[in-house]
């Protein structure tokens, strides 16, 4: 049986006459709890059923993207990103609403430099015409296994037109970066994230499920390191993680033949003293800990999810082991771990820097949860934040799955809104920590999630409240007036919420308002 016909066996008939229980104190295994459950599931299935047809905008960009890819091999044929996920068409859709930037104030410049390992690495910095002299800078880490860079292009241009300048890129292995690196580095940074081929990877016995870790940690500092160089200091890839070798020629030489660059292109437009990371999968694990562990970082959002930095730090299998808060089932059922895994060797980074989490109620396949998750469950992390004395949340956004967080423009699993929801917090989020926006915690603190028109509209009993009911949404920070701010359910609001017209932003906020 499927997610979607087990959602309607558990749902039942719906009556618009019945007045919606209150799903997370419905007592487990009732036929309100299993009324409750179902109707989640049923809204992981908007994106299929509720998104409009894009298939004819999504074909022709796709198409566009593949020449393109094939054309830019062609004129530098060092480069050798293949095989990857793109290398199939299907896997690497190309939504056409993030296209021609550009053309709605978007400056959006492409970049090639070289990594640690030696890979030649393919990515893009972002800004708008528009806006302050100097601006805060965010790196975006990608997810694994089809965490192309184009499927966080909605992030990077809702963030630009914030008034950050953002950069992106493909994670070694993905997309149109390098798959393996230069001699004798080519395993190092190899394989990103693709699992099974983990175990020809550097740390086989860590990174099977996987694949290699370190395209996300050392490939998010390398990508950091180029967003922060200037013609005074020009990008200088660090030595390899596992030999020490020095692959700063391979770099120079291609400057020199107009293929590398040699700086970032918008270095004048960037507030250097002023830097955010994002990521997603294990973008996230990357950003959770290169958030505390660079000194020039100063605020982290995780996206599914915030992980706590450890030594030793688990291996990725972790995630395999029995959860209590699932009812012992493994993480991977419904989340990833606490801590974060296979990360770089050494001593865990310090939690000193304001750290936000966003999650979904399922992860990969919406798998039913036929008792009640501990409310909780999905909060241990930034619990663990709030003990270390640094701002933190979690939002907790309902029927959101662990694909809600990407642009994939194809039918994945998730309720129709939860990439609006996520953008939302990400962009509040850096508001607050790098811009010191007036107004910027009446974004966190909005009660536009908890009366969402366009969710009410398609939910089954007119629910209009995004945030999870399974689990609670937190937010612990110090308020921009003084004093502090905390809320351990946000889907109630603690009576802390203000109304969504003092929030900054008229009317519905979409990826797409966002971006124009």
């Amino acid at each position: 049986m499927t997610a979607l016909a087990l959602a309607c066996a558990l749902a039942g008939p719906v009556s618009g006459a019945a007045a919606p229980v209150d799903c997370a104190t419905a007592t487990a295994l009732s036929p309100a709890y299993n009324s409750c459950e179902g109707r989640n599931l049923t809204i992981t299935g908007q994106n299929q059923s509720r998104k409009p047809d894009p298939t004819p905008g999504i074909i022709a960009a796709t198409q566009a993207y593949q020449l393109a890819r094939a054309a830019a091999l062609a004129a530098d044929p060092e480069r050798q990103p293949n095989p990857n996920s793109c290398t199939t068409v299907l896997l690497c859709p190309i939504d056409p609403r993030m296209n021609d930037f550009a053309s709605r104030g978007g400056i959006v410049k492409p970049v090639l430099y070289t990594s640690r390992s030696g890979a030649t690495m393919s990515g893009h910095v972002w800004a708008t015409v528009a806006g302050p002299a100097k601006r805060p800078g965010i790196v975006i880490v990608n997810g694994s296994v089809v965490g192309f860079e184009e499927t966080y292009w909605f992030l990077a241009q809702s963030l630009a037109k914030a008034g950050f300048v953002v950069m992106t890129f493909d994670a070694q292995g993905e997309g149109m970066s390098d798959q393996l690196g230069e001699f004798p580095d080519q395993l190092e940074d190899a394989l990103a994230g693709t699992p099974l081929l983990g175990l020809i990877g550097p740390r086989p016995a860590q990174d099977v499920f996987g694949g290699n870790g370190y395209p996300f940690y050392d490939g998010g500092q390398d990508a950091l390191d180029f967003l922060l160089s200037t013609p005074a200091h020009p990008y200088v890839p660090r030595p390899s993680r596992t030999t020490g070798t020095s692959h700063a020629a391979k770099q120079s030489r291609r400057v020199a033949a107009g293929l590398d660059a040699a700086y970032n292109p918008l270095w004048s437009t960037l507030d250097p003293t002023s830097i955010g990371i994002t990521g997603h999968s294990y973008g996230a694990e990357a950003a959770s800990w290169l958030g505390q562990a660079d000194p020039r970082i100063d605020a982290v959002v995780a996206l599914d999810s915030l992980c706590v930095p450890v030594s030793p730090a688990p291996s990725e299998q972790s995630v395999g082991y029995p959860n209590p808060d699932f009812s012992n089932l493994p993480s991977a059922t419904y989340a990833l771990t606490r801590d974060c895994f296979s990360t770089p060797a050494g001593p865990a980074p310090w939690i000193t820097k304001p750290a936000l989490g966003i999650a979904g109620d399922y992860l990969l396949n919406p798998v039913p949860y036929l008792l009640p998750p501990n409310p909780l469950g999905k909060s241990r992390a930034s619990l663990a934040y709030t003990a270390a004395g640094v701002d933190t949340g979690q939002v907790l956004v309902r029927g959101g799955t662990h694909l809600s967080f990407t642009d994939i423009p194809f039918l994945v699993p998730g309720s129709l809104r939860a990439i609006d929801m996520i953008d939302w917090y990400t962009t509040a989020w850096f508001a607050k920590y790098l811009q010191n926006r007036p107004g910027a915690d009446a974004m966190l603190l909005t009660d536009r999630w908890q009366h969402d028109a366009t969710t009410g509209t398609l939910d089954p009993v007119a629910d209009a409240n995004l945030f999870s009911w399974h689990f609670r949404s937190r937010l612990d920070v110090a308020g921009q007036g003084g004093g502090r701010v905390r809320c351990e359910d946000l889907r109630t609001g603690c009576g802390l919420l203000v109304p969504s017209s003092a929030d900054g932003w008229p009317g519905e906020y979409s990826i797409v308002s966002a971006t124009r």
